[in-house]
């Protein structure tokens, strides 16, 4: 089994030291730098707008793994581009035209990606699976940080990479939400390629090693 790949989620980084906590992350064995951006209307709350995401740019030297938790996230492909994004993670209950979508995240040159929140079933990705890179399993609802891990999350993962077998899908699953070593170490088992981690490593005593403990479960 290959080791998971960790992303960070910055939205629970210390934003009065936000430099330090970037540059730890760049020290670090994490792969991505995950980025929540909330609009207060597709989730209740709002994290932080574009100004603040080209300084965190400018700052890593990981890979962005953009997360938009918004309506019509499409408008913002440009703005998500120009931070040099890895990947823009759309959700599916934002995206009526969602195949459309997924076309112009490619086209701008990012790595096109879905997410599904917790009571979104595997089944209804059936007809896009193909077409993207990865799939984000909300295994909170989405607007906060520090949720309670939602056990069926562990199952839908298993669906999930039931569907990319059966289908011939490349797509990795990615899982969002009350990740920690033992939840994490469930959902790599389930079939669970990335992990992204907020206050488990944020608020563990030496967050570079918890993001190590993290690479081996």
């Amino acid at each position: 089994m290959m080791k998971p790949i960790i992303a960070p989620s910055i939205l629970s980084a210390d934003f009065g030291y936000l430099a330090r906590d970037i540059e730890m992350i760049n020290r670090s064995e994490a792969e991505w730098v995950h980025i929540d951006i909330m609009d207060g209307v597709f989730v209740p709350n709002i994290s932080f707008g574009f100004p603040v995401l080209k300084y965190v740019a400018k700052l890593t030297n990981k890979p962005l793994d953009v997360h938009l938790m918004i309506v019509n996230p499409e408008k913002f492909i440009p703005e998500v581009k120009a931070l040099g994004a890895h990947t823009m993670n759309v959700h599916y209950e934002a995206c009526p035209h969602l195949h459309r979508v997924i076309q112009q995240i490619r086209e701008a040159g990012m790595q096109p990606a879905v997410t599904i929140n917790p009571a979104t079933p595997v089944a209804l990705l059936q007809d896009i699976i193909q077409d993207v890179y990865m799939v984000l399993i909300m295994s909170v609802n989405p607007g906060f940080g520090g949720q309670k891990f939602i056990e069926h999350s562990v199952e839908k993962v298993r669906e999930l990479k039931s569907l990319i077998e059966r289908t011939g899908s490349k797509a990795l699953i990615e899982v969002d939400g009350g990740v920690n070593l033992e939840t994490g170490a469930r959902l790599v088992e389930a079939g669970a390629d990335a992990l992204v981690a907020g206050n488990a490593v944020f608020g563990a005593p030496d967050p570079e090693q918890m993001i190590r403990k993290l690479h081996e479960i």
